[in-house]
């Protein structure tokens, strides 16, 4: 597993706001910057990498730990999300 630059914890929120917190942290987060995900939300194991793809983010999906899924999010040079 690669080295996250820092953690976001959405465990105990429910769809959509995983997504929405991922997507203001990576906004504030320069290039490169890699998140590791924790959210105990079951449809966060589809949300998450469906926002990624769409957003050209990297997820890489991480055995789960204490519930939660996980996920490692790495942000490319640019951030192509729609506001």
């Amino acid at each position: 597993m690669s080295e996250a630059d820092a953690t976001l914890d959405c465990r105990g929120y429910r769809c959509p706001v995983p997504v929405l917190r991922l997507e203001a942290r990576l906004r504030a987060a320069g290039p490169g910057v890699r998140l590791l995900v924790l959210a105990d939300d079951p449809i966060a194991t589809v949300d998450i990498p469906h926002f990624c793809r769409e957003s050209g983010l990297t997820a890489e999906r991480l055995p789960d730990r204490d519930g939660a899924c996980v996920f490692l999010v790495t942000r490319g040079d640019k951030l192509p999300i729609k506001s």
